[in-house]
């Protein structure tokens, strides 16, 4: 009789769990990699995560070899200053990874610097995925191309992108806006005011100038002049300044502090730590910084007034170089293909003009209520469950033959 077969050679050999890496940029980067975390966490339960992120990322288990805020730097002229360091850490983090051999990549925003690191990864032989498409609508659509050579799939938040794509044969999918699933479609304004100890009865402007220091130390001060001249036009006018952290509550308070109607501004200004979608759904209207916060004001179903201001230099190279290409900045606009909110950018960005687009909405509350209907269907095409979706395409793209 022929020996029994050594048992070890009867079982299959152990498979190790997947790994995916992920590098999350700044604090919305983070938000969005911890839903996406958990979703593929539901695919994978043992799967490994490791890469750069934030706290919301580390809280659902991922190992963070750096934190988000090594990637915080916007605009040109910033990024020219920070990009030694920058490049630096996308070379060994190009080792690192390599050597860690992820089942994919997922590059969370951040395309400065996620998409070169894609490129190397692909090259390498690791899926890559890029979640948030670059803005190829408002630059240059041919954009679309190149990132398509760094990443193998690109996951889209609104639904003008993957057309775009597709014009260049780059595999991009539609996922929805992870904030579309935490906004209710009919906000609870007194709740909100409730919530934050705001009285019921008074008009009350949301102030959001940015959560950089730098742009707030740009937009500060003509949303603080903005302020001044409403509290003259608007009766018993009230402000609530939602703070995105410590240094930018500092640079703000230091602005209001060195402004000529400081005790005025002061004694109608809330100034807050966090808590941003609750002071925009209490708000009448909001006056804010273009980015991320016209969209969630757009979902808090506020009328709003957007203002913005670049580094000189930046502003320079862009007008110069013609690198942008759209006409309307701010997201609500963009997505309605009409200019439904006021935006005023850098040299309209001034406290007069500022406040007469903001005292028109509080003036003219039939034109605010209209608004309320357009918000709520662009709410609605952005609402897909974006976490699942996001997560379905990394799994697909992993587990495909």
């Amino acid at each position: 009789m022929p020996p029994e077969p050594p048992i070890t050679d009867l079982q299959p050999a152990a498979r190790r769990p997947r790994r995916v890496a992920l590098v999350a940029g700044e604090a919305s980067g983070d938000q969005l990699g911890a839903g996406l975390l958990r979703a593929l966490r539901a695919r994978w339960p043992d799967a490994e995560f490791a890469g750069i992120g934030g706290e919301r990322m580390r809280a659902e288990g991922f190992e963070a070899w750096h934190d988000s805020q090594a990637l915080a730097v916007m605009g040109l002229a910033e990024v020219v200053r920070h990009l030694p360091r920058l490049l630096r850490l996308r070379r060994d983090l190009t080792r690192r990874l390599l050597d860690w051999g992820p089942d994919v990549f997922v590059g969370i925003d951040a395309p400065d610097f996620n998409l070169g690191l894609e490129k190397r990864l692909k090259a390498g032989g690791i899926r890559t995925v890029h979640y948030v498409s670059p803005s190829v609508w408002a630059w240059r659509e041919k954009r679309a191309q190149k990132i398509g050579v760094s990443a193998d799939r690109v996951l889209c938040l609104f639904p003008m992108e993957p057309e775009i794509y597709a014009r260049f044969g780059v595999d991009a999918r539609f996922v929805g806006h992870p904030l579309a699933e935490r906004f209710a479609m009919a906000p609870d304004h007194a709740a909100a005011r409730a919530a934050l100890a705001l009285p019921a009865g008074r008009p009350l402007l949301a102030l959001l100038p940015g959560s950089r220091g730098g742009e707030i130390q740009r937009l500060a001060p003509p949303f603080l002049d903005a302020l001044a001249l409403l509290l003259d036009r608007i009766p018993g006018l009230l402000a609530v300044a939602p703070m995105a952290g410590a240094a930018a509550r500092a640079s703000f308070e230091a602005a209001l502090s060195a402004h000529h109607a400081r005790d005025a501004l002061t004694a109608a200004l809330h100034v807050i730590d966090g808590r941003s979608h609750e002071a925009m759904i209490a708000a009448d209207v909001v006056l804010l910084a273009s980015g991320t916060a016209a969209l969630e004001a757009m979902l808090a179903k506020r009328p709003t007034v957007v203002g913005y201001r670049i580094a000189p230099s930046t502003h320079f190279l862009v007008r110069r170089l013609g690198m942008l290409k759209i006409q309307r900045y701010s997201l609500p606009n963009v997505l309605a293909d009409a200019e439904v909110i006021p935006e005023l950018m850098q040299d309209d960005c001034t406290g007069p003009r500022l406040a007469e687009a903001v005292a028109r909405w509080f003036e003219h509350p039939e034109e605010a209520a209209a608004l309320v209907p357009v918000f709520r269907a662009q709410h609605e095409r952005l609402r897909r469950d974006a976490d699942r979706l996001a997560a379905d395409a990394v799994v697909d793209l992993v587990e495909a033959p």
